[in-house]
């Protein structure tokens, strides 16, 4: 069967998110998980299962929002457009979203995912408005696609699947690994119990001989090289670009003056995001309010202070300039080979990381290769 030209309105239902008609407190903390697209920023996965909030069910029954079957393709479609998932349950979205309840006879949900995701920039082309871009579900509705048979669709969507289950596999390592370096980081250095504690003098609740300093006075200075804009970053390139954002990786850059060769391993702090990276590659720095850290004594490993960093909470500042709190507050100053015991133990544990990291994005840009080649018809399946 030839591909057939269809309206997103033939192949789907499309249902509008919604928002509770008041903030009353009995309509949240539910059974209903309650997407909004910040649940979608930076999310990689194809299914999606929960958001920061549940809504109850009175809260759903008091909203514009309705419930939505599992298998559902949400499209974020205003600021930003074009994020998209798969709900993995029934669950709800709020206004800022379409969402598309496919008609299995010729739409399957899997392709949908991967139909919409390469055509972010067609999905901008139809939105609307001077501030803030959306897309309204009319609009959206008449967007016509070019689909395959349902066979041919399912066929597409296993074979990229299997790209994305592997960088999906590669994600939860990653941060099975990270947790395990912090894990010894708090048993050490918070709970205490590190190697020898046992016969360790407690002095004024610390071991003796260790101390502490503001962040600010840990800092070293960093020569400053040029910064990227987000809207002059590449799809790929040979220098990767480091941000605020939840992405590790932003985008890419081929200007040789933005690029940071040392020192590294160091540490990109997002002043907005206040997100923390642990970056030991040659990267470009992202001009959205980027901080870079890297110690000053040898008292303390990047890997100590990474994590001790991670520890400090600075969420009650709300949206702010996060750096110039975080300098004010203190970290604990273990004894030095204490400190050098624990890298000796993560080093390995972030090269790893970066192992799993690089692969991904080979699988990336392998996967990106092959969608469109697939979805046109050029390799047959």
């Amino acid at each position: 069967m030839k591909p057939r030209q269809l309206k997103v309105e033939e192949f789907a239902d499309v249902h509008s998110g919604g928002t509770p008609s008041t903030s009353n407190d009995a309509y949240w903390d539910g059974g209903i998980p309650w997407i909004t697209p910040k649940d979608l920023s930076g999310y990689e996965s194809r299914y999606i299962a929960s958001g920061e909030r549940d809504i109850s069910d009175e809260g759903l029954r008091n909203s514009s929002a309705v419930l939505l079957p599992e298998e559902t393709v949400l499209l974020t479609t205003r600021a930003p457009i074009g994020y998209v998932a798969i709900a993995a349950s029934p669950l709800a979205t709020n206004q800022g979203f379409k969402n598309l309840v496919c008609k299995r006879e010729v739409a399957l949900p899997g392709y949908v995912y991967y139909l919409l995701k390469r055509n972010t920039e067609l999905l901008e082309s139809y939105a609307t408005g001077a501030t803030f871009k959306e897309l309204s579900g009319a609009r959206l509705k008449a967007i016509s696609f070019q689909l395959p048979s349902v066979d041919i669709q399912k066929r597409i969507e296993t074979l990229v699947a299997t790209y994305d289950n592997l960088i999906d596999n590669n994600r939860k390592r990653i941060a099975l690994l990270e947790e395990a370096a912090r894990q010894i980081y708090r048993e050490w250095f918070i709970r205490l119990r590190f190697p020898g504690h046992e016969h360790t003098r407690i002095v004024n609740g610390v071991p003796a001989g260790w101390g502490s300093k503001k962040v600010g006075d840990l800092l070293a200075k960093i020569e400053s090289k040029k910064k990227i804009p987000k809207e002059e970053y590449l799809s790929e390139g040979p220098i990767p670009c480091v941000d605020q954002s939840t992405d590790f990786i932003g985008g890419y850059t081929d200007d040789v003056d933005a690029i940071y060769l040392s020192p590294l391993p160091m540490i990109v702090f997002g002043d907005h995001t206040r997100v923390l990276k642990y970056v030991n590659f040659e990267f470009a720095r992202g001009a959205d309010g980027t901080q870079l850290i890297y110690p000053n004594t040898d008292r303390i490993s990047i890997e100590y202070l990474y994590f001790a960093l991670k520890e400090i909470d600075l969420s009650s500042y709300f949206y702010a300039r996060h750096f110039k709190f975080l300098k004010e507050k203190e970290v604990l100053m273990p004894e030095a080979s204490l400190v050098r015991e624990y890298s000796r133990i993560a080093e390995p544990i972030f090269a790893q990381i970066q192992m799993l990291r690089s692969q991904s994005i080979r699988l990336r840009i392998a996967r990106d290769l092959l969608l469109p080649r697939l979805m046109s018809g050029e390799i047959e399946v």
